[in-house]
């Protein structure tokens, strides 16, 4: 059995621990201006469409860009980009904040507002998150995701009801401008956090290449796929809560902004009191149990709000969502943290977070959409049968459990000294490796070859194939191709120690003495007159020992 981690462990690493009061300043400041927004549309707007579109402007960004901002979290300095993204969310703030003081504000520009300051979330999550595995161990990764969780759903439990307050004895630019002030501590606390970068001698990845690699490792893996469509239904489903919320606090149970307030801290302290559970519900129950619970539980809570006209009946109700979506979402980012080596984690994070929030903003628009034409009561009722349905598809799609697998750089690959001068651009590489397979040997051997398939193509490789020897048979050869000779190192050194042990089952298989031979060759076209052409293969071919 695994010692247990205490949920506080996080906090005895002094930089997460500076960080995560900084958030909490930050984070109640959002949930401030999120309230000014949502009811400002109410008083500038008489159309629940537009109403359910001030969630969606706010997920609409992350879904469209978190897969670059995912790129540029593995490929540049997350503290410069988180501090880029916290600067320009308080320069948005700040604008909105003279709009609505002024009066100048519409509806289409306040939605252009909550979509830049979306813009910037989009920028900084992948960082973020992906940073919470520079700043504690492996072992309290989990605790800390959750902390993560606690700490905007504590601010969820007081600052949405402060928000109505401030809305409601000052207006909305005054929550506007509050929001513009909670960004200070934690750019403070990003210029002190001094982040080290390891150094590499390769060049920088192009855009379009990490973003191919990022594809790659995400497509070649299954378990990861299982979690990204999960979220994505749950999202897509568990958004008509939030959405139609302060529709639900206008029109169900006559009430105003401190009203809504109210409602969305009662969200919030559910997802305070999830959070506290969650280490505990994981010991009791599986991963995919937890995550069908977390939609059962919404749908319920969806049908009771859509039927309750009293405001603390709804404002009880509510308790129940809030746990749930802490306990979905946590789930989904630790899995997929620790299902995810260090080198494409930014990516497969926003691949995550853009499955979840893309379901929220897609989700957002269609129940407020159905609310317009139907009624707010009928949406609701709506959004719980696809939230049942969302936990019906884990019978066929599980979710995976928390993986133990060792993710750390196995560091075994040595680059080769070269006889051909290449530069890190030179290619295409051809790799070509030969192995001696014994007949009876071969079932485990194409067995472990397949998974050898999956992890090759998952960390770039391109046009693999193995072939057998027609004269000899116990000849085995692999091949693949890389673009360059820099994305073959980099290739090599994306190997973890899970997948030196699929690599070590293969060399044992092998029945030559000196291990499976390796040829490196570099991919070049004949030159037409016939008296150069032995003097370009000679100059190309490279025949290299492993």
């Amino acid at each position: 059995m695994p010692q247990r981690v205490s949920p506080l462990a996080p906090f005895r690493h002094q930089t997460f621990r500076t960080i995560w009061i900084a958030s909490i300043s930050s984070n109640f400041g959002g949930l401030i201006q999120a309230v000014g927004a949502a009811w400002m549309m109410t008083a500038i707007s008489s159309s629940e469409n537009m109403v359910a579109l001030v969630q969606s402007s706010t997920a609409l960004p992350i879904m469209l860009f978190s897969l670059i901002a995912g790129a540029l979290a593995d490929n540049y300095n997350r503290r410069t980009i988180m501090l880029t993204a916290q600067g320009f969310m308080l320069a948005v703030s700040l604008l909105l904040t003279v709009f609505a003081f002024f009066g100048l504000l519409s509806p289409w520009l306040l939605l252009t507002f909550t979509f830049f300051i979306g813009c910037g979330t989009a920028l900084n999550n992948p960082s973020w998150q992906a940073s919470v595995g520079d700043l504690v161990p492996r072992e309290v990764l989990p605790a800390a995701v959750t902390l993560n969780s606690v700490g905007f759903n504590i601010t969820r439990s007081l600052g949405p009801a402060v928000g109505g307050a401030i809305v409601a004895a000052f207006g909305a630019a005054a929550a506007f401008a509050v929001n513009a002030c909670s960004y200070l501590a934690l750019i403070f606390a990003l210029f002190r956090w001094k982040l080290e970068t390891p150094d590499s001698k390769l060049p920088r990845e192009t855009m379009a290449r990490a973003l191919s690699a990022g594809f790659g490792y995400v497509a070649m893996s299954p378990k990861l796929l299982n979690v990204l469509f999960r979220a994505l239904l749950f999202g897509l489903s568990a958004s008509a809560i939030l959405a139609l919320l302060p529709l639900v606090a206008r029109d169900l149970v006559a009430g105003g902004p401190l009203t809504y307030g109210v409602m969305l801290g009662a969200f919030g302290v559910g997802a305070v009191g999830g959070a506290m559970l969650n280490a505990r519900l994981r010991e009791m129950f599986s991963s995919e149990m937890i995550v069908r619970i977390s939609f059962i539980g919404f749908a319920a809570s969806s049908v009771v709000a859509s039927l309750s006209s009293s405001t603390w009946m709804t404002a009880l109700v509510l308790l129940v969502p809030g746990a749930c979506w802490v306990l979905a979402l946590s789930l989904f980012n630790t899995t997929v943290q620790l299902s995810t080596p260090r080198w494409v984690v930014g990516r497969a994070l926003s691949f995550y977070q853009t499955a979840a929030f893309g379901g929220i903003a897609v989700g957002s628009w269609v129940w407020g959409y159905l609310a317009e034409e139907y009624g707010v009561s009928t949406s609701l009722m709506l959004a719980s049968l696809v939230m049942v349905l969302g936990a019906a598809v884990g019978w066929k799609l599980w979710l995976p459990s928390l993986e133990t697998l060792n993710l750390d750089p196995a560091n075994t690959f040595r680059e080769p000294s070269l006889r051909l001068d290449l530069q890190p651009r030179s290619g295409p590489i051809v790799l070509l490796i030969d192995y001696t397979i014994h007949e009876e040997n071969v079932a485990e051997f194409l067995t472990l070859m397949s998974e050898r398939r999956r992890i090759r193509i998952r960390d770039g490789a391109r046009q693999w194939a193995l072939m057998r020897d027609l004269e000899n048979p116990d000849i085995w050869t692999e091949t693949y191709h890389t673009a360059t000779w820099a994305d073959y190192v980099r290739h090599n050194q994306r190997r973890t120690q899970a997948d030196a042990e699929v690599w070590k089952r293969i060399r044992e298989l092998h029945a030559g003495g000196e291990g499976p031979r390796v040829h490196r060759m570099i991919e070049r076209q004949a030159i037409p007159p016939h008296d150069a052409l032995d003097d370009v293969f000679h100059k190309t071919s490279l025949d290299l020992h492993h």
